[in-house]
C-alpha cells in the first residue's frame, strides 16, 4: 500500500521537490493522453491529480483505468465536487476550500462523501484549499461561487494558511485556477510556505519550466500542471526536469 501523504511530508522533510500533472478527464477525448502519459513516466513525473469542474463518474474511471494500464504513477483525485469519486484511483485529496465562504466547499459536501470514503480504499488527504486571484474568471471560482484572495493580500493568505494548519489539515494547496492569466506568486508562496510546516502544493496558470522552477524555489513543495501540458505535451520533461532539479540545489 502506498502512503502518500507520509511521502510528501519525508520529500519536504529532505526538500526533495514533486511534480504533478493534472488530467482533466473531460479533456482526455481532444487527444494526447498516450503521449503524456509515456513522457510522464520518461520524466518520472511523481503523481498524477485526475480531476476537473464537470467531469461524470463514466470518464473518470475511464480516465483511471487508461492511466493504470499504462503506468504506474500514483494517481491522487483532485474532485471538484462529492460526485467525483472513484475507488479506482489511489488517493484523494479531501479539499476544505478554506479561502471561501461557501458552508458546503468547507463541510457540507464532505458529509455526503464521507460514508463512500470509509468503505473505500483510497488514503484520504486532508487538505486545505486556497483559491487566489489569477486575474480571470476561472471555473473553479465560478464553481465554488467564492472570492479568490487578492494576489496582493499576502497576509490574508498566510494567515489563512495557518488557521487551515491549525485546523488539522495534512496538506496546504494554492491555486490560481484552470487558465489563470497570472499564476500564484513567488512572494505569497514564500510567504506562505514560511509560515507553515505541512506540504505546499501549487498550481494554476504554470505556462513554462522557469516558472515551475522559480515557485519551487519560492516554497511550493508540489507543482501542478494541467492546461499548459494538455496544449503541448512535449512540456512534460521540460518541467519534471525544472521542478526536480530545485531539489539539488542547497537551502
Amino acid at each position: 500500500m502506498l502512503n502518500i501523504l507520509a511521502d510528501f511530508q519525508q520529500a519536504k522533510a529532505n526538500q526533495q521537490k514533486k511534480f504533478v500533472v493534472l488530467i482533466d478527464p473531460d479533456k482526455v477525448r481532444l487527444g494526447n493522453m498516450d503521449k503524456v502519459l509515456d513522457l510522464a513516466v520518461e520524466a518520472k513525473v511523481d503523481y498524477f491529480f485526475i480531476g476537473g469542474s464537470l467531469i461524470v463518474n463514466n470518464m473518470l474511471d475511464q480516465c483511471l483505468l487508461s492511466i493504470k494500464e499504462r503506468c504506474q504513477i500514483p494517481m491522487i483525485l483532485f474532485p471538484g465536487n462529492s460526485l467525483q469519486l472513484s475507488w479506482k484511483a489511489d488517493a484523494i485529496l479531501f479539499l476544505s476550500l478554506i479561502s471561501g465562504r461557501n458552508a458546503d466547499l468547507l463541510i457540507g459536501n464532505h458529509v455526503i462523501a464521507a460514508p463512500y470514503l470509509k468503505l473505500s480504499p483510497l488514503e484520504i488527504l486532508p487538505t486545505g484549499y486556497m483559491l487566489i486571484d489569477g486575474g480571470a474568471p476561472t471555473s473553479v471560482l465560478y464553481m465554488s461561487n467564492t472570492r479568490p484572495i487578492p494576489t496582493h493580500k499576502e497576509d490574508i493568505a498566510v494567515c489563512t494558511a495557518m488557521a487551515g494548519e491549525m485546523l488539522g489539515l495534512r496538506l496546504l494547496f494554492m491555486d490560481a485556477g484552470s487558465g489563470a492569466k497570472t499564476p500564484v506568486t513567488e512572494d505569497i508562496i514564500e510567504s506562505v510556505s514560511g509560515a507553515i510546516s505541512i506540504p505546499l502544493i501549487v498550481g494554476g496558470g504554470i505556462r513554462t519550466p522557469e516558472k515551475a522552477a522559480a515557485n519551487a524555489r519560492a516554497g511550493a513543495d508540489v507543482i501542478v500542471v494541467g492546461n499548459a501540458i494538455e496544449k503541448d505535451p512535449d512540456l512534460v520533461k521540460e518541467m519534471a526536469e525544472a521542478v526536480h532539479a530545485v531539489s539539488s540545489v542547497p537551502a
